[in-house]
């Protein structure tokens, strides 16, 4: 998995972020989902690096890379913060320029460094993210039963810790096993816009 790709980590102003990087060519960033890490790119990674640098990051507070601790306000894993991390990665591996490809939570992320960063990226392509807006304006039953992990994950220390720290995957498994359903749920004009 990986292959020819270095695995090493980097200290940012926020966090340690864990990261590998292979290829050459201009710059490409890969932002992972929920509940993954970099690795969920382990098979796009490698035929990208044939044509781009690749850089795949863990974000702040999943997998190797830092956790630090939070705040009432939630502001250390804000997407502000999160794509403030990735800034400073490519910025600290030369690339002050950079595509940048988000899944999920990742595609939050890309969207947050667009926005604050618009000079650094030079594409954009998010994938599998819900416009949030309009989530919000059909919010019924289904929303709740697809949504309610962003509320318990917002909840004040140590609470979301200690409840995924006791049966980590009784959370996953239910994840991983109801959203598509709940997806499903929504019109396809919401679930592709």
């Amino acid at each position: 998995m990986f292959d020819g790709f270095e695995e090493f980590d980097i200290d940012t102003p926020g966090a340690t972020i864990h990261e590998r990087r292979g290829g050459s060519g201009p710059p490409v960033l890969l932002l992972h989902g929920i509940p993954e890490t970099h690795l969920m790119w382990h098979q796009v990674a490698p035929r990208l690096a044939e044509h781009y640098t690749v850089v795949a990051t863990d974000l702040r507070g999943w997998g190797d890379s830092g956790k630090p601790p939070s705040s009432l306000d939630h502001e250390p894993y804000s997407m502000r913060a999160i794509a403030r991390d990735q800034v400073a990665v490519m910025r600290s591996l030369g690339h002050e320029r950079f595509g940048l490809v988000g899944h999920d939570r990742g595609a939050r992320c890309a969207y947050r460094l667009a926005l604050d960063e618009p000079d650094v990226v030079t594409r954009l392509a998010v994938m599998d993210v819900v416009p949030i807006g309009d989530v919000y304006d059909r919010a019924n039953r289904t929303f709740s039963l697809s949504y309610w992990v962003w509320s318990f994950l917002a909840a004040p220390a140590p609470v979301p810790e200690q409840f995924i720290d006791a049966a980590p995957a009784v959370l996953v498994d239910f994840m991983l096993d109801t959203w598509p359903e709940v997806q499903d749920a929504f019109p396809a004009e919401v679930r592709t816009a």
